[in-house]
């Protein structure tokens, strides 16, 4: 059945938006996109204020975590998790966003059940564990190591490695699950509590191995980096994308684009832990507040020099903030771009993120996956109508109905 969606405004994901244009959707593809007078008759029309591509989240978690405190993912079992994230699965689809990019926690595996209609949700990208090294980012730094190291060989959020094969071991045992791409931890963090956010996490020679391992795969290399150190030795192993990016200055931004690296900022992450100082572990905030202003200066540097910029949220923690993943747009028109830009970093820039795997996606353009959302006004001039999912009307997903009013 062709679907025809006919709009005051159509926004294209790249590329200047059009009056009164018209996308039609063909058995999960688009096979029009321009002028609503030159559209083909079509099964059913449906009329919309503003029509743009489905949002794409490239900073995502579904690890069903009830508040701040990261231990609770290794002492909660996996399955009240999962029930958690199967609602933040489908919040997020519902605020428009239908491509996930998730880089570490379960949606490796809850993919499956999206993909077999089981549970409403995106298209998942997923990262499985996320390799650390011992006293990294994402080792559990209260624990006793014997016991965290257990918990992590049963693939947990993440799994310690030290040494060029053990860490060839990781990124293999993430294939052999699906991963669609790799995260790894380039630096320390801001939700763990011994490490440093400034400081280099892997050694080079680490790193290269992480990223040779996993480009003979074809699969991106997603790098956690707050540090300057971190993100220069993430950027020379080869890493696709560079997470957060905190302490960039010019000289790491002209390395991301001589390599073509991607920045996924995640503002709304910082933004959001600046306002829990109540309910957050002591140590979280006050790292919070550290990288703050820092995190906002780099992202003016960024888009400044023209970096390739991705949105992504960082969004962790089971609740109400799925869904609001669009308010990441607010953040990234702040640092310097225009609304059109940041819209094009939130839709057509979402698949780059995935290297050589990037599907046909992003875009309303012919040919492309009919992943397709609806605005009730204009995104363009009214940027409080991001990270509001009443104000996404409808969504498509692969052509068909998700969402209607």
């Amino acid at each position: 059945m062709m679907m025809r969606i006919d709009a005051d405004l159509l926004i294209p994901g790249r590329g200047n938006p059009i009056e009164h244009g018209s996308v039609v959707l063909d058995h999960g593809r688009i096979g029009y996109v321009g002028p609503v007078a030159s559209a083909p008759a079509a099964d059913t029309v449906t009329e919309v204020a503003t029509v743009l591509p489905g949002l794409w989240e490239c900073h995502g978690h579904f690890t069903g975590l009830a508040g701040a405190d990261m231990e609770a993912l290794t002492k909660e079992p996996a399955v009240v998790q999962a029930g958690r994230a199967t609602a933040d699965i489908a919040a997020t689809l519902l605020g428009g966003v239908t491509s996930v990019r998730e880089v570490g926690g379960l949606g490796i595996w809850l993919r499956r059940a999206v993909d077999e209609g089981r549970i409403p949700g995106p298209r998942i990208h997923a990262a499985g564990s996320i390799p650390s090294m011992t006293g990294g980012h994402v080792d559990v730094h209260g624990f006793p190591l014997d016991w965290v190291t257990g918990i992590a060989d049963n693939e947990n959020f993440g799994i310690l490695c030290d040494g060029v094969a053990e860490c060839i071991k990781a990124v293999r045992r993430q294939l052999r699950k699906g991963a669609a791409v790799i995260k790894v931890c380039a630096s320390g963090g801001v939700a763990s509590e011994m490490d440093h956010p400034v400081h280099q996490q892997f050694s080079h020679e680490e790193l290269g191995a992480i990223v040779a391992e996993a480009s003979r795969a074809e699969v991106a290399v997603a790098a956690h980096c707050h540090g300057k150190p971190g993100i220069m030795a993430a950027l020379r192993a080869g890493a696709t994308t560079i997470e957060h990016g905190s302490y960039l200055d010019e000289e790491a931004a002209d390395l991301m684009k001589e390599t073509g690296a991607i920045l996924v900022p995640t503002r709304f992450v910082v933004s959001e832990l600046l306002a829990m100082e109540p309910v957050l572990p002591r140590y979280i905030f006050r790292k919070a507040v550290e990288i703050a202003d820092q995190h906002a200066q780099a992202m003016k540097i960024a888009v400044s020099a023209g970096v390739t910029i991705a949105m992504g949220t960082d969004i962790f923690m089971t609740g109400p903030l799925y869904g609001r993943n669009g308010r990441e747009v607010r953040h990234l028109v702040e640092a310097g771009m225009t609304p059109l830009e940041a819209i094009e970093a939130t839709t057509a820039n979402g698949p780059l993120t995935l290297g050589a795997r990037a599907p046909l996606s992003g875009q309303l353009a012919t040919g492309y996956d009919a992943d397709v959302i609806a605005m009730d006004g204009n995104p363009l001039d009214d940027l409080t109508m991001w990270g509001d999912p009443m104000r996404v009307t409808h969504v498509w997903k692969a052509g068909a109905v998700a969402k209607t009013p």
